[in-house]
């Protein structure tokens, strides 16, 4: 993976033109709660990291879930559409925390399922982008009938699966945050100063900075 994202540099150089990040995700990735999402969430923090040599966008919606048949598929939202539209050669795939709500949940495999649609309709894109999989950070509590238990005992092990079965590489925000109750002042969405910490491990994972 990391040879894929210096080949991709180096067509990029070549070519003048920059690499295409895009995040896709829930509202860990939107940003929800940052009062300046223009410049602390992690994707523009990347940006600003990364420089004119990358591209980064954020493709982040509050509430969105890999599975189907939920209150709000990501597969179903403009976002998603503009982030297969943007060609990107680098993406970071985060979801799962919303599908832990009571109401959304329908089991590991019907997640797995429905993660995989996902990645097969990335992994086909002309870009033939290099994707990570990420593990969503820890929920410190139950708001919006959010299920760290579902979390934890689930959704991060169907990712780790599918992540090996598909060759695909992981960036761990689960274990970092652990125990770390302060940086999530509503118990779910992190503040501007764990989002630092998250584009830092994006940074130091992904491109190896």
């Amino acid at each position: 993976m990391i040879l894929a994202a210096a080949m991709a540099l180096c067509a990029a150089s070549c070519e003048n033109t920059p690499i295409r990040v895009a995040c896709l995700g829930d509202s860990i990735t939107y940003g929800h709660g940052i009062a300046d999402r223009e410049n602390d969430t992690y994707p523009a923090l990347l940006q600003q990291q990364l420089g004119s040599r990358f591209d980064v966008r954020n493709f982040g919606v509050c509430g969105v879930t890999a599975m189907s048949g939920t209150d709000m598929p990501y597969i179903n939202e403009q976002a998603y559409k503009d982030a297969l539209a943007f060609g990107p050669q680098i993406v970071t795939l985060m979801l799962g925390t919303n599908d832990s709500k009571t109401y959304n949940w329908q089991g590991p495999e019907k997640f797995k399922t429905d993660m995989e649609a996902i990645l097969d309709e990335i992994s086909v894109l002309p870009s033939k982008p290099e994707i990570w999989l990420m593990l969503p950070t820890p929920a410190m509590g139950h708001a919006w009938s959010i299920n760290d238990s579902i979390i934890e005992g689930f959704i991060i092990p169907q990712i780790k699966t599918v992540a090996q079965e598909r060759n695909l590489k992981i960036v761990d925000l689960n274990t970092p945050f652990q125990g770390q109750r302060q940086y999530f002042p509503d118990t779910i969405h992190p503040t501007e100063e764990a989002d630092s910490i998250i584009a830092g491990i994006v940074l130091n994972t992904v491109f190896k900075k």
